[in-house]
């Protein structure tokens, strides 16, 4: 493994040691797997990808007051301090401000085909069995309703919408994690997300039959 990327494994390891556990280690990993899986059918830069992916939550916003630069700051910051190249450390650094589902609701002003992969591994994280587990683990975390029948999902939530939101956790299904199938950017990223929706919607018919007391 190349030692600057075995350096960010640590150093992500370190940080995040005491994270909510849908953004922990685990996450960073099983994105960081993902994304190198992706990349092989792509033509993207291996080191910006695994950088991206590696660093991509080293202070995710929503743990920071919304705070949206703390995350690339720390990450150049880091980068530098192991001396990588300057115009790879920007490149990282556009990519973890423009990655997320969030940003992707308002004005788009950074792409770059490192970027589509590591992002589609990321939202592959947020679906299926482990997205499921992972938007639950949240809801908890922020103590919200699993579900309550009277309030609604709201669709085409605004940037601002999104981040203000304290809707249940079933309503976050219809506004993020069954839109994300459609959102994938490379072939490897839609046959997997395929497969991880028809997993949550059967786990949605599944739960509103038991909600409802049919099974």
């Amino acid at each position: 493994m190349n030692s600057n990327i075995q350096k960010t494994i640590n150093f992500v390891k370190k940080e995040l040691q005491n994270a909510e556990a849908g953004h922990d280690w685990w996450h960073i990993e099983r994105v960081w797997k993902t994304a190198k899986n992706i990349a092989k059918e792509e033509n993207v830069d291996l080191e910006v990808v695994e950088f991206a992916a590696l660093l991509h939550d080293i202070a995710d916003a929503k743990f920071h007051d919304g705070d949206e630069e703390i995350g690339p700051q720390k990450a150049g910051e880091f980068l530098k301090s192991i001396a990588i190249e300057p115009e790879i450390i920007h490149h990282v650094q556009q990519i973890i401000r423009n990655m997320s589902f969030k940003n992707s609701l308002g004005e788009i002003h950074f792409s770059s085909p490192e970027m589509l992969v590591v992002q589609d591994a990321d939202r592959l994280d947020a679906i299926g069995a482990i997205g499921i587990a992972r938007a639950f683990t949240y809801g908890g975390y922020k103590n919200r309703e699993l579900y309550h029948p009277e309030i609604k999902p709201e669709l085409n939530l605004s940037k601002e919408a999104y981040k203000k939101s304290t809707a249940p956790t079933i309503n976050h299904f219809y506004e993020k994690l069954l839109l994300l199938k459609d959102k994938m950017n490379t072939t490897s990223g839609r046959k997997i997300a395929t497969q991880r929706h028809q997993f949550m919607e059967q786990y949605l018919e599944q739960f509103y039959a038991e909600w409802n007391g049919e099974k």
